[in-house]
Protein backbone atom coordinates (compact mmCIF):
# COMPACT_ATOMS: atom_id res chain seq x y z
CA UNK A 1 0.00 0.00 0.00
CA UNK A 2 0.97 3.61 -0.44
CA UNK A 3 1.52 6.02 2.40
CA UNK A 4 -1.80 7.81 2.29
CA UNK A 5 -0.34 10.94 3.86
CA UNK A 6 1.94 11.31 0.83
CA UNK A 7 -0.89 10.53 -1.58
CA UNK A 8 -3.26 12.90 0.21
CA UNK A 9 -0.63 15.63 -0.02
CA UNK A 10 -1.15 15.69 -3.78
CA UNK A 11 -4.55 17.25 -3.13
CA UNK A 12 -2.77 20.15 -1.43
CA UNK A 13 -0.64 20.95 -4.48
CA UNK A 14 -1.40 24.37 -5.89
CA UNK A 15 -2.46 24.56 -9.51
CA UNK A 16 -1.00 27.10 -11.90
CA UNK A 17 -1.36 28.42 -15.42
CA UNK A 18 1.17 25.91 -16.74
CA UNK A 19 -1.13 22.95 -15.97
CA UNK A 20 -2.23 21.93 -19.46
CA UNK A 21 -5.94 21.63 -20.05
CA UNK A 22 -7.14 23.08 -16.77
CA UNK A 23 -9.54 26.05 -16.87
CA UNK A 24 -7.95 29.41 -16.15
CA UNK A 25 -9.86 29.80 -12.91
CA UNK A 26 -8.02 26.80 -11.43
CA UNK A 27 -4.72 28.70 -11.19
CA UNK A 28 -3.90 29.52 -7.59
CA UNK A 29 -6.25 26.93 -6.10
CA UNK A 30 -5.15 23.67 -4.57
CA UNK A 31 -6.41 20.49 -6.19
CA UNK A 32 -8.91 19.92 -3.38
CA UNK A 33 -10.11 23.54 -3.51
CA UNK A 34 -10.64 23.30 -7.25
CA UNK A 35 -12.53 20.00 -7.03
CA UNK A 36 -14.74 21.44 -4.29
CA UNK A 37 -16.09 23.92 -6.86
CA UNK A 38 -17.67 21.05 -8.82
CA UNK A 39 -15.82 21.55 -12.12
CA UNK A 40 -17.26 20.11 -15.32
CA UNK A 41 -15.20 18.72 -18.15
CA UNK A 42 -16.87 21.20 -20.51
CA UNK A 43 -14.84 24.06 -19.02
CA UNK A 44 -11.47 22.37 -19.58
CA UNK A 45 -9.33 23.59 -22.46
CA UNK A 46 -8.44 21.52 -25.48
CA UNK A 47 -6.47 19.50 -26.30
CA UNK A 48 -7.42 17.28 -23.39
CA UNK A 49 -7.02 13.77 -22.01
CA UNK A 50 -9.71 12.62 -19.58
CA UNK A 51 -10.35 9.45 -17.58
CA UNK A 52 -13.60 7.77 -16.51
CA UNK A 53 -13.82 6.80 -12.83
CA UNK A 54 -16.42 4.07 -13.31
CA UNK A 55 -14.46 2.48 -16.13
CA UNK A 56 -11.28 2.50 -14.02
CA UNK A 57 -13.04 0.81 -11.10
CA UNK A 58 -14.63 -1.71 -13.43
CA UNK A 59 -11.38 -2.63 -15.15
CA UNK A 60 -9.47 -2.91 -11.87
CA UNK A 61 -12.07 -5.35 -10.57
CA UNK A 62 -12.17 -7.34 -13.82
CA UNK A 63 -8.41 -7.80 -14.10
CA UNK A 64 -7.96 -8.65 -10.44
CA UNK A 65 -10.85 -11.11 -10.54
CA UNK A 66 -9.44 -12.69 -13.69
CA UNK A 67 -6.09 -13.25 -11.96
CA UNK A 68 -7.65 -14.52 -8.73
CA UNK A 69 -9.69 -17.12 -10.61
CA UNK A 70 -6.52 -18.50 -12.19
CA UNK A 71 -4.29 -18.42 -9.13
CA UNK A 72 -2.14 -15.59 -10.45
CA UNK A 73 -0.90 -12.68 -8.40
CA UNK A 74 -1.11 -9.28 -10.06
CA UNK A 75 1.72 -6.77 -9.88
CA UNK A 76 0.58 -4.31 -12.58
CA UNK A 77 3.19 -2.39 -14.51
CA UNK A 78 3.13 1.08 -13.00
CA UNK A 79 5.15 2.66 -15.82
CA UNK A 80 1.95 2.66 -17.88
CA UNK A 81 0.55 5.57 -15.87
CA UNK A 82 3.25 6.62 -13.37
CA UNK A 83 0.25 7.72 -11.32
CA UNK A 84 0.34 6.71 -7.63
CA UNK A 85 -3.41 7.23 -7.28
CA UNK A 86 -4.01 4.59 -9.96
CA UNK A 87 -1.45 2.26 -8.41
CA UNK A 88 -3.41 2.56 -5.18
CA UNK A 89 -6.64 1.72 -6.99
CA UNK A 90 -5.24 -1.64 -8.06
CA UNK A 91 -3.61 -2.30 -4.69
CA UNK A 92 -6.99 -1.70 -3.08
CA UNK A 93 -8.50 -4.31 -5.41
CA UNK A 94 -5.93 -6.93 -4.40
CA UNK A 95 -2.74 -6.37 -6.39
CA UNK A 96 0.24 -7.54 -4.33
CA UNK A 97 2.69 -4.90 -5.55
CA UNK A 98 3.74 -2.72 -8.46
CA UNK A 99 6.08 -3.43 -11.36
CA UNK A 100 8.31 -0.65 -12.67
CA UNK A 101 10.82 -0.23 -15.49
CA UNK A 102 13.61 2.09 -14.28
CA UNK A 103 15.40 2.80 -11.00
CA UNK A 104 14.03 6.36 -11.13
CA UNK A 105 10.51 4.99 -11.21
CA UNK A 106 11.36 2.76 -8.26
CA UNK A 107 12.56 5.79 -6.33
CA UNK A 108 9.30 7.57 -7.07
CA UNK A 109 7.29 4.58 -5.89
CA UNK A 110 9.31 4.33 -2.70
CA UNK A 111 8.67 8.00 -2.00
CA UNK A 112 4.99 7.04 -1.86
CA UNK A 113 5.66 4.07 0.37
CA UNK A 114 5.14 1.22 -2.11
CA UNK A 115 6.28 -1.84 -0.18
CA UNK A 116 6.50 -4.46 -2.93
CA UNK A 117 8.23 -3.61 -6.21
CA UNK A 118 9.46 -5.61 -9.15
CA UNK A 119 11.95 -3.86 -11.41
CA UNK A 120 11.29 -5.53 -14.76
CA UNK A 121 14.76 -4.60 -15.88
CA UNK A 122 18.38 -4.88 -14.86
CA UNK A 123 19.78 -2.88 -11.95
CA UNK A 124 23.34 -1.99 -12.91
CA UNK A 125 23.87 1.77 -12.39
CA UNK A 126 26.07 2.03 -9.26
CA UNK A 127 24.06 4.86 -7.70
CA UNK A 128 20.81 2.96 -8.25
CA UNK A 129 22.25 -0.24 -6.77
CA UNK A 130 23.37 1.72 -3.73
CA UNK A 131 19.93 3.32 -3.40
CA UNK A 132 18.21 -0.07 -3.38
CA UNK A 133 20.70 -1.36 -0.84
CA UNK A 134 19.68 1.48 1.45
CA UNK A 135 15.98 0.82 0.95
CA UNK A 136 16.46 -2.82 1.96
CA UNK A 137 17.08 -1.61 5.51
CA UNK A 138 13.28 -1.46 5.68
CA UNK A 139 12.34 -5.06 6.57
CA UNK A 140 8.87 -4.56 5.09
CA UNK A 141 10.24 -3.68 1.65
CA UNK A 142 10.16 -6.44 -0.97
CA UNK A 143 12.22 -5.81 -4.10
CA UNK A 144 13.10 -7.94 -7.11
CA UNK A 145 15.14 -7.04 -10.19
CA UNK A 146 16.10 -9.02 -13.29
CA UNK A 147 19.38 -10.19 -14.81
CA UNK A 148 19.95 -11.73 -18.24
CA UNK A 149 23.72 -12.20 -18.31
CA UNK A 150 26.70 -12.95 -16.11
CA UNK A 151 27.96 -9.46 -16.98
CA UNK A 152 24.81 -8.01 -15.39
CA UNK A 153 25.45 -9.94 -12.19
CA UNK A 154 29.04 -8.75 -12.10
CA UNK A 155 27.94 -5.13 -12.62
CA UNK A 156 25.56 -5.42 -9.67
CA UNK A 157 28.32 -6.84 -7.50
CA UNK A 158 30.65 -3.98 -8.45
CA UNK A 159 27.95 -1.51 -7.48
CA UNK A 160 27.71 -3.12 -4.06
CA UNK A 161 31.42 -3.01 -3.27
CA UNK A 162 31.89 -1.15 -0.01
CA UNK A 163 28.12 -0.85 0.50
CA UNK A 164 26.52 -2.11 3.69
CA UNK A 165 23.82 -4.47 2.48
CA UNK A 166 21.11 -5.33 5.04
CA UNK A 167 20.18 -8.43 3.02
CA UNK A 168 20.89 -9.82 -0.44
CA UNK A 169 19.09 -8.31 -3.41
CA UNK A 170 16.55 -10.70 -4.92
CA UNK A 171 17.19 -11.25 -8.63
CA UNK A 172 15.11 -13.11 -11.23
CA UNK A 173 16.89 -14.62 -14.22
CA UNK A 174 15.30 -13.21 -17.37
CA UNK A 175 14.62 -15.39 -20.38
CA UNK A 176 14.33 -13.69 -23.75
CA UNK A 177 13.52 -14.86 -27.22
CA UNK A 178 15.03 -14.53 -30.66
CA UNK A 179 14.07 -11.16 -32.07
CA UNK A 180 12.61 -10.17 -28.71
CA UNK A 181 13.78 -7.65 -26.19
CA UNK A 182 16.21 -8.35 -23.33
CA UNK A 183 16.73 -11.75 -21.75
CA UNK A 184 19.04 -14.73 -22.05
CA UNK A 185 18.57 -16.22 -25.50
CA UNK A 186 18.36 -19.86 -24.49
CA UNK A 187 17.38 -22.02 -21.56
CA UNK A 188 21.00 -23.11 -21.11
CA UNK A 189 22.21 -19.52 -21.04
CA UNK A 190 19.52 -18.58 -18.52
CA UNK A 191 20.60 -21.47 -16.29
CA UNK A 192 24.22 -20.24 -16.39
CA UNK A 193 23.05 -16.80 -15.29
CA UNK A 194 21.00 -18.37 -12.51
CA UNK A 195 24.01 -20.34 -11.32
CA UNK A 196 26.06 -17.15 -11.18
CA UNK A 197 23.34 -15.34 -9.21
CA UNK A 198 23.09 -18.26 -6.78
CA UNK A 199 26.85 -18.14 -6.23
CA UNK A 200 26.87 -14.41 -5.45
CA UNK A 201 27.39 -13.39 -1.80
CA UNK A 202 25.26 -10.24 -2.25
CA UNK A 203 22.44 -11.48 -4.50
CA UNK A 204 19.76 -14.13 -4.07
CA UNK A 205 18.34 -16.18 -6.91
CA UNK A 206 14.61 -15.51 -6.62
CA UNK A 207 13.08 -17.03 -9.72
CA UNK A 208 12.42 -16.56 -13.42
CA UNK A 209 10.89 -13.71 -15.41
CA UNK A 210 10.28 -12.58 -18.94
CA UNK A 211 8.14 -10.57 -21.33
CA UNK A 212 6.26 -12.44 -24.02
CA UNK A 213 4.69 -9.35 -25.59
CA UNK A 214 7.68 -8.59 -27.80
CA UNK A 215 7.36 -11.97 -29.53
CA UNK A 216 4.03 -11.17 -31.17
CA UNK A 217 2.04 -8.16 -32.24
CA UNK A 218 -1.26 -9.72 -33.26
CA UNK A 219 -3.38 -12.80 -32.67
CA UNK A 220 -2.23 -14.75 -35.69
CA UNK A 221 -1.54 -18.48 -35.20
CA UNK A 222 2.18 -17.86 -35.65
CA UNK A 223 2.26 -15.17 -32.96
CA UNK A 224 0.25 -17.25 -30.50
CA UNK A 225 2.46 -20.28 -31.04
CA UNK A 226 5.62 -18.20 -30.56
CA UNK A 227 4.28 -16.90 -27.25
CA UNK A 228 3.25 -20.37 -26.06
CA UNK A 229 6.66 -21.80 -26.93
CA UNK A 230 8.41 -18.99 -25.08
CA UNK A 231 6.29 -19.44 -21.95
CA UNK A 232 7.01 -23.18 -22.03
CA UNK A 233 10.73 -22.36 -22.07
CA UNK A 234 10.22 -20.16 -19.04
CA UNK A 235 8.89 -23.21 -17.24
CA UNK A 236 11.97 -25.15 -18.34
CA UNK A 237 14.16 -22.49 -16.76
CA UNK A 238 12.10 -22.59 -13.59
CA UNK A 239 12.43 -26.37 -13.33
CA UNK A 240 16.17 -26.18 -13.98
CA UNK A 241 17.00 -23.48 -11.43
CA UNK A 242 14.61 -24.01 -8.53
CA UNK A 243 17.04 -26.41 -6.92
CA UNK A 244 19.67 -23.66 -6.83
CA UNK A 245 17.58 -21.31 -4.72
CA UNK A 246 16.78 -21.05 -1.05
CA UNK A 247 13.42 -19.64 -0.08
CA UNK A 248 10.51 -18.35 -2.11
CA UNK A 249 10.64 -18.27 -5.90
CA UNK A 250 8.76 -16.21 -8.47
CA UNK A 251 7.77 -16.98 -12.04
CA UNK A 252 6.56 -13.81 -13.74
CA UNK A 253 5.30 -13.00 -17.22
CA UNK A 254 2.45 -11.19 -18.82
CA UNK A 255 1.68 -7.94 -20.51
CA UNK A 256 -1.89 -7.08 -21.48
CA UNK A 257 -1.92 -8.74 -24.91
CA UNK A 258 -1.42 -12.45 -24.19
CA UNK A 259 -2.37 -12.85 -20.56
CA UNK A 260 -4.63 -15.81 -21.31
CA UNK A 261 -1.65 -17.70 -22.74
CA UNK A 262 0.28 -17.07 -19.53
CA UNK A 263 -2.60 -18.62 -17.58
CA UNK A 264 -2.90 -21.48 -20.10
CA UNK A 265 0.77 -22.48 -20.08
CA UNK A 266 1.45 -21.85 -16.41
CA UNK A 267 -1.93 -23.19 -15.30
CA UNK A 268 -0.95 -26.81 -14.57
CA UNK A 269 1.85 -25.55 -12.30
CA UNK A 270 0.06 -22.73 -10.48
CA UNK A 271 -1.08 -22.95 -6.92
CA UNK A 272 -4.84 -22.82 -6.65
CA UNK A 273 -6.68 -19.97 -4.98
CA UNK A 274 -7.30 -20.14 -1.31
CA UNK A 275 -10.98 -20.88 -0.66
CA UNK A 276 -10.94 -18.48 2.26
CA UNK A 277 -12.60 -15.10 2.12
CA UNK A 278 -12.01 -11.71 3.65
CA UNK A 279 -8.62 -10.10 4.03
CA UNK A 280 -6.69 -13.21 3.02
CA UNK A 281 -8.54 -13.52 -0.28
CA UNK A 282 -8.44 -9.77 -0.84
CA UNK A 283 -4.66 -9.73 -0.74
CA UNK A 284 -4.50 -12.50 -3.30
CA UNK A 285 -3.31 -15.12 -0.79
CA UNK A 286 -2.77 -18.47 -2.45
CA UNK A 287 -2.50 -22.00 -1.15
CA UNK A 288 -0.55 -24.87 -2.55
CA UNK A 289 -2.59 -27.18 -4.77
CA UNK A 290 -1.92 -30.90 -4.75
CA UNK A 291 1.18 -31.50 -6.84
CA UNK A 292 2.02 -27.79 -7.19
CA UNK A 293 5.46 -26.35 -6.56
CA UNK A 294 5.67 -25.49 -2.86
CA UNK A 295 7.59 -22.20 -2.93
CA UNK A 296 6.56 -20.50 -6.16
CA UNK A 297 4.57 -17.33 -6.70
CA UNK A 298 3.10 -16.88 -10.19
CA UNK A 299 2.87 -13.20 -11.05
CA UNK A 300 1.17 -11.41 -13.94
CA UNK A 301 2.31 -7.85 -14.69
CA UNK A 302 -0.47 -6.58 -16.98
CA UNK A 303 -0.59 -2.79 -16.68
CA UNK A 304 -2.46 -1.43 -19.70
CA UNK A 305 -5.57 -3.47 -18.86
CA UNK A 306 -6.53 -0.90 -16.22
CA UNK A 307 -7.08 1.70 -18.93
CA UNK A 308 -7.73 -0.56 -21.92
CA UNK A 309 -8.16 1.45 -25.16
CA UNK A 310 -9.98 1.85 -28.46
CA UNK A 311 -7.04 0.74 -30.56
CA UNK A 312 -4.22 -1.76 -30.04
CA UNK A 313 -5.49 -3.48 -26.89
CA UNK A 314 -9.08 -3.36 -28.12
CA UNK A 315 -7.87 -5.48 -31.02
CA UNK A 316 -5.53 -7.86 -29.22
CA UNK A 317 -6.62 -8.27 -25.59
CA UNK A 318 -8.23 -11.66 -24.91
CA UNK A 319 -10.55 -10.01 -22.37
CA UNK A 320 -11.46 -7.04 -24.56
CA UNK A 321 -15.18 -7.75 -24.16
CA UNK A 322 -14.90 -7.55 -20.38
CA UNK A 323 -12.95 -4.28 -20.24
CA UNK A 324 -14.09 -0.71 -20.88
CA UNK A 325 -11.86 1.98 -22.41
CA UNK A 326 -11.23 4.40 -19.55
CA UNK A 327 -9.43 7.21 -21.41
CA UNK A 328 -10.69 9.64 -24.02
CA UNK A 329 -9.09 12.48 -25.94
CA UNK A 330 -10.71 15.76 -26.94
CA UNK A 331 -9.53 18.18 -29.61
CA UNK A 332 -11.10 21.27 -31.14
CA UNK A 333 -11.62 22.09 -34.81
CA UNK A 334 -9.31 25.02 -35.54
CA UNK A 335 -9.30 24.93 -39.34
CA UNK A 336 -11.57 23.60 -42.08
CA UNK A 337 -9.50 24.52 -45.15
CA UNK A 338 -11.21 22.28 -47.70
CA UNK A 339 -14.15 19.88 -47.95
CA UNK A 340 -13.40 16.63 -46.20
CA UNK A 341 -10.48 18.01 -44.19
CA UNK A 342 -10.48 19.54 -40.73
CA UNK A 343 -7.52 20.29 -38.48
CA UNK A 344 -7.83 19.68 -34.75
CA UNK A 345 -5.74 21.29 -32.02
CA UNK A 346 -4.37 18.03 -30.56
CA UNK A 347 -1.35 16.18 -31.87
CA UNK A 348 1.71 14.16 -30.92
CA UNK A 349 2.31 16.32 -27.85
CA UNK A 350 -1.09 15.32 -26.51
CA UNK A 351 -2.16 11.87 -27.70
CA UNK A 352 -0.48 8.48 -28.28
CA UNK A 353 0.26 7.54 -31.88
CA UNK A 354 2.86 4.75 -31.80
CA UNK A 355 0.29 1.93 -31.83
CA UNK A 356 -2.42 3.53 -33.93
CA UNK A 357 -3.86 6.99 -34.50
CA UNK A 358 -6.78 8.43 -32.52
CA UNK A 359 -10.25 7.36 -33.63
CA UNK A 360 -12.96 10.07 -33.89
CA UNK A 361 -16.23 9.21 -32.19
CA UNK A 362 -18.41 12.29 -32.00
CA UNK A 363 -18.71 16.06 -32.13
CA UNK A 364 -19.95 18.40 -29.40
CA UNK A 365 -19.80 22.01 -28.32
CA UNK A 366 -17.36 21.23 -25.50
CA UNK A 367 -15.49 18.27 -23.96
CA UNK A 368 -17.89 15.86 -22.30
CA UNK A 369 -21.02 17.49 -23.73
CA UNK A 370 -23.72 15.57 -25.58
CA UNK A 371 -22.32 14.48 -28.91
CA UNK A 372 -23.62 13.84 -32.37
CA UNK A 373 -21.98 10.94 -34.24
CA UNK A 374 -19.12 11.59 -36.62
CA UNK A 375 -19.42 8.88 -39.25
CA UNK A 376 -17.10 8.24 -42.16
CA UNK A 377 -14.19 10.27 -40.77
CA UNK A 378 -10.74 9.23 -39.60
CA UNK A 379 -7.56 10.77 -38.26
CA UNK A 380 -4.94 10.17 -40.94
CA UNK A 381 -1.91 11.94 -39.45
CA UNK A 382 -0.65 13.89 -36.44
CA UNK A 383 1.73 16.83 -36.28
CA UNK A 384 3.08 18.10 -32.98
CA UNK A 385 -0.11 20.08 -32.26
CA UNK A 386 -2.51 19.17 -35.06
CA UNK A 387 -4.56 16.16 -36.08
CA UNK A 388 -5.69 15.71 -39.68
CA UNK A 389 -9.34 14.67 -39.69
CA UNK A 390 -10.41 13.51 -43.14
CA UNK A 391 -13.50 12.11 -44.83
CA UNK A 392 -14.22 11.03 -48.40
CA UNK A 393 -17.16 13.42 -48.53
CA UNK A 394 -17.67 16.87 -46.99
CA UNK A 395 -18.68 16.64 -43.34
CA UNK A 396 -20.61 18.95 -41.06
CA UNK A 397 -18.02 20.42 -38.73
CA UNK A 398 -17.89 23.96 -37.46
CA UNK A 399 -14.81 25.86 -36.37
CA UNK A 400 -14.63 25.63 -32.58
CA UNK A 401 -16.49 22.35 -32.19
CA UNK A 402 -14.85 19.57 -30.17
CA UNK A 403 -14.18 16.06 -31.46
CA UNK A 404 -13.96 13.18 -29.00
CA UNK A 405 -11.23 10.68 -29.75
CA UNK A 406 -10.71 7.07 -28.86
CA UNK A 407 -7.03 6.48 -28.14
CA UNK A 408 -4.64 3.60 -28.68
CA UNK A 409 -1.89 2.46 -26.27
CA UNK A 410 -2.15 3.76 -22.68
CA UNK A 411 1.61 3.41 -22.19
CA UNK A 412 2.30 6.46 -24.36
CA UNK A 413 -0.74 8.49 -23.36
CA UNK A 414 0.00 9.46 -19.77
CA UNK A 415 3.54 10.75 -20.22
CA UNK A 416 2.19 13.80 -22.04
CA UNK A 417 0.15 15.02 -19.07
CA UNK A 418 1.04 16.16 -15.54
CA UNK A 419 -2.57 16.33 -14.34
CA UNK A 420 -5.43 14.35 -15.89
CA UNK A 421 -9.08 15.05 -15.04
CA UNK A 422 -11.23 12.10 -14.01
CA UNK A 423 -14.95 12.37 -14.66
CA UNK A 424 -17.55 10.64 -12.54
CA UNK A 425 -18.68 8.50 -15.47
CA UNK A 426 -22.06 7.04 -16.29
CA UNK A 427 -22.84 10.01 -18.52
CA UNK A 428 -21.74 12.60 -15.94
CA UNK A 429 -18.99 15.06 -16.86
CA UNK A 430 -18.45 16.10 -13.23
CA UNK A 431 -14.71 16.09 -12.56
CA UNK A 432 -14.10 14.17 -9.35
CA UNK A 433 -10.31 13.90 -9.34
CA UNK A 434 -7.12 15.12 -10.95
CA UNK A 435 -4.66 12.27 -11.43
CA UNK A 436 -1.04 13.37 -10.96
CA UNK A 437 1.64 11.68 -13.03
CA UNK A 438 5.38 11.48 -12.31
CA UNK A 439 7.27 11.09 -15.57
Amino acid sequence: MLQHTRLDALDDERLNAADKGLPARAAGLTVSEFLATGPRLAEFWTPLLALDARALEHNAAVVQGWCDERGLELMPHGKTTMAPALWQLQLDHGATGVTLATPGQVRTARSFGIASIMLANTLVAPDAVEFIAGELADPAFSFHSWADSVATVEAMERGLEGVTLPRPIDVLVELGGAGGRTGARSVDEAVRVAERIAASPVLRLAGTAGYEGSLGHDRSPAALEAVRAYLAEMLEVHEAVRGLADGELIVSAGGSAYLELVAEVFGPHIRSLSPSTGAEAHTGALRQAQGAEPRTRWILRSGASLLHDDGFYHGISPIDGELTPAMRGYARVVSHPEPGLALLDGGKRDFPYDEGLPVPFGVAEAPGARERPLAGASVTALNDQHAYLRADAPFDLAIGEVVSLGLSHPCTAFDKWRLIPVVEGGGSDLVVALVRTFF
